[in-house]
């Protein structure tokens, strides 16, 4: 699926499935203009020189429009025609009561999760009308039901997936497509960058960075709007939709505040 692409831009590919997106770029189309827009750099044994660094802070409208300009200057180097790919990956939550931990980190939220994705999907999509490609959003299996102790990184999630699947559909017929893609827990370093520890969830509860990127792929491949990888929050999230909105509510917040309980934390 990758050699359709000439140009494969991820965000927030430094770690977790972010850098499993670009892992598998490189193994699947090592000759297109792969570019990782994040804080820190992408590291790895195999081919990590053939990634373009492009430090960017998502949460900063001005470093979205700097990395832009940057990245129309790659492309004019070095991919001037062919397909585009962007991954809108970065995000992060907060555990807590709500504003906890402080207000400015929900709003961060906000800046990165929702606003960031708008920014730069709205910068590329005139020159991928004009070139054709894919937008994959990372949404998350939070989207389905109200997320209590992590309300506003849910509710966030909630608006990828609706805007995705909106994007989507005004997209038909133009060359351009959009994917949302909702894991549910998953190995990486979401749960720490939200105040919890490591056991928060069950492993048999949680899927590794490559399943989710595995999946997604495939799901590409067949041109679906949204996928929610592996079957037990494919399940899941299926469930919630037939219970009322309040009830799922207070179940949400009975599982999501035992994460805390796991970790021994209250």
């Amino acid at each position: 699926m990758f050699k359709t692409f000439s140009v494969i831009i991820v965000t927030g590919g430094s770690s977790g499935i972010g850098k499993s997106y670009i892992e598998h770029a490189i193994e699947g189309n090592p000759d297109a203009l792969i570019c990782n827009l994040s804080r820190t750099p992408f590291i790895a044994q195999n081919r990590a020189d053939i990634v373009k660094q492009i430090t960017c802070d998502l949460s900063k409208g001005e470093a979205i429009e700097e990395a832009y300009t940057i990245l129309t200057s790659l492309m004019n180097v070095h991919a001037k025609t062919g397909r585009i790919l962007l991954i809108n990956n970065s995000g992060f939550g907060s555990y807590g009561l709500f504003p906890q931990p402080n207000l400015a980190e929900n709003l961060g939220i906000i800046d990165v999760n929702i606003k960031g994705i708008i920014h730069l999907s709205g910068l590329l999509l005139p020159l991928m009308k004009v070139r054709g490609g894919s937008i994959l959003t990372v949404a998350s299996t939070a989207a389905f039901q109200p997320t209590p102790w992590l309300a506003t990184y849910g509710a966030s999630k909630a608006f990828v997936l609706n805007w995705s699947l909106a994007l989507n559909e005004e997209l038909r017929g133009t060359g351009v497509n959009v994917l949302a893609v909702c894991p549910g827990p998953t190995s990486t370093q979401f749960f720490k960058r939200a105040g919890l520890s490591q056991g928060s969830v069950s492993p048999s509860m949680s899927q590794t960075s490559d399943q989710v990127v595995t999946e997604s792929i495939n799901a590409l491949i067949q041109g679906k709007a949204f996928i929610v990888t592996g079957w037990k929050n494919r399940l899941l999230t299926s469930l919630s939709g037939f219970a009322p909105r309040v009830l799922v509510t207070r179940i949400a917040a009975s599982m999501i505040a035992s994460y805390r309980t796991n970790t021994g934390k209250r």
